[in-house]
């Protein structure tokens, strides 16, 4: 079964469908180029990756937050994925290990991928790009106006802007990714098309590991994550083996996030080699507010509470909705039982965009 529509485009370099060039390539055990990129998952599979996560990132006791909550010390955790290796951090690392060494793989010039103007992704492809000695293209909707967050580093790194929109669109973005591949590829370039958020299933595949990083501390548990393009979702629910252990919190980014969870999420398994997740994709669509990018009153809160309990940075468009989720399910009395996870995925730099930091700022 192909994926949801912003994953039917074709790889840029041989794909015929949009999971082929996943099912041709994947190995069991790669024997061949690059051994110091492998990486395990368990006595499943072994792939080639580039290091761009480092070793597995900190799980953390949130117990101020939670005795100032009223919860008690031990209930909430944090995975700090913010602290990948490359590009400033954040989940997008996972997924450019594995799809950065594909692209080498079969020999690809550029990457090309997009998202909005503050893209995290976008940063995040770019920095990657760097380390594999590639190119990058990121063809983003929306106004840029004066470089301030994450087009900083966009420029920091290299990466060629495209200016798809005068908004953001996922449908018509992904469209837009695919004719740039289409150009650079008549133009005798070998691109790579990285889906919006690398939430290909490959891509998605990556956290897997992060499931079984997090199930080996602490067992049986729940995870909260921000669901922009689902595949972080994806991937922990693959990792898992049920939709019952995520708890996603729709941002805005794409139409039907649960309908893309629930695809991708199979997709995934498939691709490790794990039986379909049980259940139903469990997403949280009480937080978009006025649209995606826009911060809330919610999620603004919840941003000092997490610097001022734990000593977190949030940012406004993702995780501080998912972690306004959190603090809402614990004071409805709704949170799951057992020990419960937010997933920290980064994206510092849109904090330093200027309608952010007035707000936070209290202008």
């Amino acid at each position: 079964m192909l994926g949801p529509w912003f994953l039917s485009p074709t790889l840029a370099v041989g794909a015929n469908s949009a999971l082929g060039y996943v099912g041709r390539r994947w190995r069991r055990e790669r024997t061949h180029q690059r051994p110091q990129f492998a990486r395990a998952y368990g006595d499943r599979m072994q792939v080639d990756s580039l290091p761009l996560v480092g070793p597995p990132t900190p799980l953390l006791p949130m117990s101020r937050l939670g005795s100032a909550l009223g919860i008690g010390t031990d209930r909430l955790w944090v995975k700090r994925d913010d602290l990948t290796l490359v590009g400033g951090g954040g989940n997008k690392a996972r997924k450019l290990a594995l799809l950065c060494a594909d692209a080498l793989d079969v020999g690809a010039t550029v990457l090309v991928t997009g998202g909005a103007v503050q893209s995290n992704h976008v940063r995040v492809t770019g920095a990657a790009a760097a380390m594999a000695g590639l190119r990058a293209v990121g063809v983003v909707g929306g106004r840029r106006g004066a470089p301030e967050g994450n087009v900083v580093l966009d420029a920091l790194f290299g990466i060629e802007l495209i200016d798809a929109a005068d908004r953001y669109g996922a449908v018509d973005l992904a469209a837009a990714i695919e004719a740039e591949c289409e150009r650079l590829r008549s133009a005798g370039e070998r691109p790579y098309h990285i889906p919006l958020g690398g939430s290909s299933p490959l891509g998605a595949s990556g956290y897997v590991a992060a499931a079984e990083e997090i199930r080996a501390a602490l067992g049986d548990c729940t995870v909260y994550v921000a669901d922009g393009t689902g595949g972080t979702h994806a991937g922990l629910v693959a990792g898992f083996g049920d939709h019952r252990r995520v708890r996603g919190v729709d941002v805005g980014a794409v139409p039907d996030v649960a309908g893309v969870v629930a695809a991708l999420a199979g997709d995934v398994a498939s691709v490790v080699d794990r039986p379909v997740p049980i259940g139903v994709p469990w997403v949280d669509g009480g937080q978009v507010g006025a649209g995606y990018g826009r911060s809330t009153r919610a999620a603004e809160e919840a941003m000092t509470l997490a610097a001022r309990t734990e000593g977190l940075v949030l940012d406004p468009v993702y995780t501080s909705k998912a972690f306004a989720a959190m603090v809402h399910d614990v004071r409805d009395q709704a949170l799951p039982d057992g020990p419960v996870v937010f997933l920290h995925t980064g994206g510092l730099p849109g904090l330093f965009v200027e309608r952010h930091m007035r707000t936070m700022a209290g202008g």
